[in-house]
């Protein structure tokens, strides 16, 4: 995958954008002078910065299938015949209990179970799969974005998040393997304590943990997907990254 020139411009789809790290990785593409299609349940939020953002970006409900299939219509209608160079899932939802602690699994409902997989792991599987002929186009890239809660007891994230960002895990590789011959690369990140507007409350406690001792950024993250949609990363496929201060280790 070539970087971006002045001759073509690349095109990015994200879920998730309007704020965190989604908002700073819209930000970060948007400056390299990628086209930046997003989705979300809500319209398009009038105070984020990117040019052509309103038109660029399709309504839909990741929790429902239905809405998913009618999204991804939408974006083929906004990519024609071009291609896709990018597709990075980045929403997701993690449930708490009444006073925002972490929701045990006795305590999660059946249909809460559901939900969280609906949006965290199906709603990636379909998006890849219906846009699979546009990054075909581009032998582009796809970014599935996990958690440190993938693979170890988190304090804040119960096991409906926990289980649905370790089987994107799961599903990454798997989608590297059958994607490779097409030239599509698929990896995915998997953040730790990222300082955002979505952090529990608590979580300044465990920066002493973290051997950086400190939170990451959303720019920093963003700066990641962005390297892993470069020429730089071409020979990358079916990694996980970790990007959390070293607080895995």
């Amino acid at each position: 995958m070539a970087d971006v020139s002045n001759d073509t411009q690349k095109t990015l789809v994200l879920t998730g954008a309007s704020r965190g790290i989604g908002h700073a990785t819209v930000k970060t593409f948007s400056a390299a002078g990628w086209r930046v299609i997003t989705c979300s349940r809500h319209d398009f939020p009038e105070e984020c910065p990117w040019a052509s953002g309103p038109e660029n970006h399709i309504n839909l409900n990741l929790a429902s299938e239905k809405s998913v299939e009618t999204g991804i219509t939408k974006m083929k209608a906004l990519l024609g015949q071009s291609a896709l160079n990018a597709l990075v899932n980045n929403a997701a939802i993690s449930p708490k209990s009444a006073k925002g602690r972490r929701l045990g699994f006795v305590e999660t409902e059946l249909a809460l179970w559901h939900q969280v997989f609906q949006v965290n792991f199906f709603a990636p599987l379909l998006l890849a799969k219906g846009l699979l002929e546009h990054l075909a186009i581009a032998q582009g890239s796809i970014i599935n974005v996990t958690s440190i809660a993938g693979t170890r007891v988190h304090q804040f994230a119960g096991p409906a998040y926990a289980t649905s960002k370790a089987a994107l895990a799961a599903l990454t590789r798997e989608m590297a393997a059958d994607l490779g011959p097409k030239g599509i690369r698929v990896n995915a990140i998997a953040p730790g304590e990222i300082d955002t507007a979505l952090l529990s409350p608590g979580t300044e406690q465990l920066v002493e943990e973290i051997p950086l001792r400190r939170l990451g950024t959303p720019e920093e993250v963003a700066a990641l997907i962005y390297f892993l949609c470069s020429s730089k990363a071409e020979y990358m496929t079916g990694a996980e990254i970790h990007i959390n201060g070293g607080e895995h280790v």
